[in-house]
């Protein structure tokens, strides 16, 4: 696969964007092709905040085949002022210093590299947001 239509192919990968049901207005996150909640498919395009808070979160040691580089890292539960829920990797931060509903915020980061097709997959992670006191 080319690395424009990889890209192209999945558009989350580069936005967070979800959709919103016109008929129950729930927000669903990843989009699908039918509501979950309702079973409606007419959607607008919903944007998500930028910023949200870390609920929780899981330190990976043993991880998939392809990302035993990377331990340990985080993934988290986000959740924005609407009340949406999604699941992050967590960057940008030393494990220790991670506290349940500290402010986080999207960033774009590197994912993996594939050795073959030379293709660097990037993705939106969350980072902290420190504030000084």
């Amino acid at each position: 696969m080319s690395v424009p239509r990889y890209w192209r192919n999945i558009p989350q990968r580069v936005r967070m964007e979800a959709l919103k049901c016109k008929s129950c207005g729930k927000i669903i996150y990843p989009p699908r092709a039918k509501c979950i909640y309702c079973g409606k498919n007419d959607f607008e395009c919903y944007t998500i905040p930028e910023k949200g808070r870390l609920i929780s979160f899981s330190i990976i040691r043993h991880p998939p085949i392809g990302f035993e580089h990377t331990t340990p890292y985080v993934v988290g539960i986000i959740e924005f002022e609407n009340g949406l829920r999604i699941s992050s990797q967590i960057t940008d931060v030393d494990i220790n210093e991670l506290k349940i509903g500290m402010e986080v915020e999207q960033v774009f980061r590197k994912v993996s590299e594939d050795g073959k097709s030379g293709i660097i997959q990037y993705a939106i992670k969350f980072r902290p947001i420190f504030q000084n006191i």
